[in-house]
């Protein structure tokens, strides 16, 4: 995943030397630069940027209003790293919780340094975030937001796809079975037959058909049967047992 990169610098060559440096990072994406703090305002509220790095020191605004402006966003909003020729304002900086504090010339042993940081928090951000794993049908009428889980299992009837919940709800699709398929690949769903998707969680027997073929009862108020043909039954009995 590519990080969302902002410089505000007004000073050209700082500005030059900040890109190049940025430029050598391969999961590093540059938005335009601006060379001012009200200018990086109006362009991070039209980029939306995962990282800025603000000189201190800019015409009208200054790094340290630009941050304090941004502060009530700082869990969602941008990291920040401060750039500047001085030393003086590293306090201020990390008390408006800074990521890092880089200081000009720019070094580049420092500057890897920073950057390690920076995926660091990003790293701690992404982890901090809900995990929300819903299923999104798309009907007619309506969208239906699902609980994967609650999908007893799903069958081709014709042109198509219908999915049986525990309750028993019955609801139509407009993906194909491979659609779907794909769609619950971090889920426990798997296809004992062509025409079938079954949640293993949602089994409640297996019980032998005719000529080595098996029916998969599930768990719901029908006790509904799916068909598993003989050829797969083998790979599928050691899914079950995580032996495979």
């Amino acid at each position: 995943m590519k990080i969302q990169v902002m410089i505000a610098e007004d000073e050209r060559i700082g500005r030059e030397e900040l890109i190049y440096l940025l430029e050598q990072e391969e999961d590093v994406n540059l938005y335009p630069s601006a060379e001012n703090g009200n200018q990086l305002l109006q362009f991070y509220q039209e980029y939306k940027p995962d990282v800025l790095f603000l000189d201190i020191h800019m015409p009208g605004l200054t790094g340290l209003e630009v941050a304090e402006t941004l502060q009530s966003d700082v869990a969602k909003g941008p990291i920040i790293v401060f750039t500047t020729a001085y030393d003086i304002y590293a306090v201020q900086a990390f008390e408006l919780q800074a990521t890092d504090y880089l200081l000009k010339p720019f070094d580049k042993a420092r500057f890897a340094i920073t950057m390690t940081r920076v995926r660091e928090e990003l790293a701690k951000r992404e982890s901090k975030k809900p995990k929300v794993n819903k299923l999104i049908i798309s009907t007619d009428k309506k969208m239906i937001v699902l609980d994967p889980l609650q999908i007893g299992y799903a069958v081709r009837e014709g042109r198509h796809v219908l999915l049986h919940t525990l309750t028993n709800e019955v609801i139509e699709t407009k993906m194909n079975l491979k659609e779907l398929e794909e769609r619950l690949q971090n889920f426990p769903f798997y296809r004992p037959h062509r025409s079938y998707l079954v949640n293993l969680d949602a089994i409640d027997e297996i019980t032998p058909w005719f000529n080595g073929a098996y029916n998969i009862v599930m768990k719901d108020k029908e006790k509904s049967k799916i068909p598993m043909s003989r050829t797969i039954a083998k790979e599928f009995l050691d899914l079950l047992q995580g032996l495979s």
